[in-house]
């Protein structure tokens, strides 16, 4: 099993960019890892906002495999804790996916198309964060998750 951390927007900002770096690497102890950074569509800025989701949707959906697992990552999903998103991860894998996709969408969120492709959609907090911090915690948390899986001592319950 693989993952792909797919988010829409700029490239790491200076002050996050080695964080992500970090987690990412230890990530790729466990489970080969990469990042797929999306720019917005042209003109983003002249679309309404159903048309830039749905555009973005299109470029989304255009990159998936058919057996790709996606997990959008969505304010209205459902809330993990370390521990059971460790749980969900081992599943996946149990499972054979070939490769778990986690998707940080637009700045407006994702078009219906994406909401209705995704096997889950999760949560980080009920508090909205900017989409550079989002790519740092979701690294620092997958990289938690692979620890708990192995029992290893990052994780403190």
């Amino acid at each position: 099993m693989k993952f792909l951390f797919l988010s829409i927007g700029k490239n790491h900002e200076a002050y996050v960019k080695e964080g992500v770096e970090t987690f990412t690497k230890r990530i790729g102890n466990y489970y080969p890892v990469q990042w797929q950074i999306m720019a917005p569509p042209k003109n983003a800025g002249q679309l309404s906002e159903t048309a830039l989701k749905k555009k973005e949707g299109e470029q989304i959906l255009n990159l998936l495999d058919k057996d790709d697992y996606l997990v959008l990552l969505d304010e209205r999903g459902k809330a993990l804790s370390s521990v059971t998103l460790a749980s969900f991860i081992e599943a996946r894998a149990n499972e054979s996916a070939k490769q778990v996709v986690f998707l940080i969408g637009g700045a407006f969120g994702v078009d219906d198309a994406v909401f209705k492709r995704a096997q889950f959609t999760w949560s980080l907090s009920n508090l909205v964060f900017p989409h550079q911090l989002v790519r740092l915690i979701l690294a620092e948390q997958v990289y938690r998750a692979c620890t708990i899986i192995r029992n290893e001592k990052y994780h403190h319950s």
